[in-house]
């Protein structure tokens, strides 16, 4: 059992939290919830060793393996995937060479019935008994189970971890500290930038190898499925709830509205009594009932209601003008890098205002047809995008792409035409940039911000096809419950790019899944595509 005990941060005048206390036992798998700058990344930091509290401490017994999921990685260059990955075994290599060594000396040595031998030969017996019971692994079947199931393919092995997006060598820190089998696996935001088949693998890890799991995510069905405690951080303090997300919600609501009734009550019982002391004060035959009642107000304790994010976002896409009755048509459409094909033989169209989800594993094509339908690459075949289809795009890096050297204000006025110059900032306060924002520079803003200026850029002007490739990597779960309420009101043609199944389920009617070489339709919603495509893995399996 790992315990946290009396955790208190201070910085700047300003207290994080105060004396937080909890106990985290095997198999517990706990999500960390709380609004921005509540404190979750700093409290897993400290449990993590990383950061030291103002006061408290965080004990667990001398052999436990804590390990720690940043959101921002290094891995070395120069080692190959594979390399990289085994760098988790590092310790029973060096064990090896150690043993290795000691046992020279031994050889070397004729001090035989010296105290200094005798250490030597308990330190070789030692080791020799922890190196034997882990060297029974496998390693390189281990590394490369972890690796294939956060989808790595058998090729990417040999190549150097440079060669890789932030995201996959996310997942290169993530195998690594997988194959450690730690005690207690600290994870900050794990499944940006993983598909949807990565994701349910690493649910399936989680639950049925995994000891304990504390997570920070705003991938919801991530957070419900593998998580069976939720500890909500607000206002300086802890509330602990034995049950996962979705049910916590509805345990937060209660207890908020028992506390603004306790409060409401609270706040009549001052002012009756306050209206009596103003009212008899000076009246000598009260005299001693007014006393009474102002030491009685010194000692009440006010009652606080748990802060609540009231920022509200109000996005609405302005209404779409016609388009003729198919915006997309693909012919026999393929697209090759030399030898290798991304997908070929793609025919299918989209009709007026359907909604539609591209999935697949990362690497089969998805964001290639994407730009395809963007003008963006060449093809092979034929691609008819319909009369007067006028496309909004959010591409997956639109937020790495903005000019961070300007302001929050200038990046919208540098694009905007015509009357809705005059609302700039209308629309920024719309998108939660307040007044003090207009003026900050682009390289200040966080993930969550820069996604948010990104997308304003979709509400200058009237589209009719909206194609969105993961709109809500960085986005927190309020801002995309509005963005997804935004969408189901949009009556436009819709095509998402996305891993995030939660957001996806409601809004698309129909899945292009990727795979293999080729672009399959399947007629129905996320949930009945994930239950068929299950199915068709374990017939595969049997």
């Amino acid at each position: 059992m790992i315990s946290v005990d009396g955790l208190t941060v201070e910085f700047g005048g300003t207290t994080l939290f105060k004396d937080i206390s909890f106990a985290i036992n095997d198999k517990d798998r706990i999500a960390l919830m709380g609004k921005n700058g509540a404190g979750k990344s700093t409290l897993l930091k400290i449990i993590a060793g990383n950061k030291t509290p103002t006061r408290g401490k965080v004990s667990s017994p001398g052999d436990a393996v804590i390990a720690y999921l940043p959101q921002h990685l290094l891995t070395v260059d120069s080692r190959s995937v594979f390399e990289e990955a085994a760098q988790a075994f590092a310790q029973v290599l060096d064990m090896e060479k150690e043993i290795g060594e000691l046992n020279e000396q031994l050889a070397t040595r004729t001090d035989y019935e010296s105290a200094g031998y005798y250490e030597l030969i308990e330190r070789v017996s030692a080791l020799s008994e922890k190196y034997y019971s882990l060297a029974e692994t496998n390693y390189d079947a281990e590394v490369e189970k972890i690796l294939l199931g956060l989808g790595f393919a058998r090729e990417d092995f040999g190549r150097p971890t440079g060669e890789f997006s932030g995201g996959w060598r996310m997942r290169i820190e993530l195998a690594k500290i997988l194959l450690k089998k730690p005690d207690l696996l600290l994870l900050d935001e794990p499944t940006n930038h993983m598909d949807i088949e990565s994701i349910q693998w690493f649910e399936e890890f989680l639950i049925n190898s995994a000891k304990a799991v504390i997570v920070i995510s705003h991938d919801r069905a991530f957070v419900d499925n593998i998580t069976t405690r939720t500890i909500e951080v607000t206002l300086g303090r802890i509330y602990d709830y034995k049950v996962n997300y979705s049910t916590y919600l509805g345990l937060r609501k209660e207890r908020r509205q028992q506390q603004q009734k306790q409060f409401d009550e609270q706040q009549k019982f001052i002012a009756d009594n306050q209206d009596f002391i103003d009212r008899f004060r000076g009246t000598f035959s009260k005299t001693n009932q007014v006393q009474s009642r102002v030491k009685m107000l010194e000692k009440i304790i006010p009652i606080e209601i748990d802060e609540e994010d009231t920022s509200a976002l109000r996005l609405r896409f302005p209404p779409s003008p016609r388009s003729g009755n198919y915006p997309v048509i693909l012919e026999e459409v393929a697209k090759s890098y030399g030898d290798h094909t991304v997908f070929s033989d793609a025919s299918f169209s989209i009709q007026r205002a359907e909604r539609v989800a591209f999935v697949g594993k990362n690497g089969e094509g998805k964001s290639t047809l994407v730009k395809i339908l963007m003008g963006e690459a060449t093809h092979d075949g034929k691609l008819t995008i319909g009369h007067n289809t006028m496309i909004g795009y959010f591409a997956q890096n639109e937020a790495s792409l903005l000019n961070e050297e300007i302001t929050v204000f200038d990046t919208i006025d540098d694009v905007a035409k015509g009357d809705i110059r005059t609302r700039i900032r209308d629309l920024l306060g719309a998108f939660m940039f307040g007044g003090d924002d207009w003026n900050k520079k682009v390289k200040v803003l966080s993930g969550g911000e820069r996604t948010r200026l990104a997308m304003i850029k979709l509400l200058l002007e009237p589209v009719n096809l909206l194609i969105l490739d993961e709109p809500t990597n960085h986005l927190d779960l309020r801002t995309k419950d509005i963005l997804k309420n935004a969408l189901r009101d949009y009556d436009g043609t819709l095509i998402l790019v996305s891993h995030d199944r939660d957001f996806l389920d409601g809004l698309v009617s129909k899945v292009y899944e990727f795979g293999n070489k080729r672009i399959k339709e399947h007629l129905g919603d996320i949930h009945s595509f994930l239950e068929k495509k299950k199915l068709e893995n374990m017939r595969t399996l049997s």
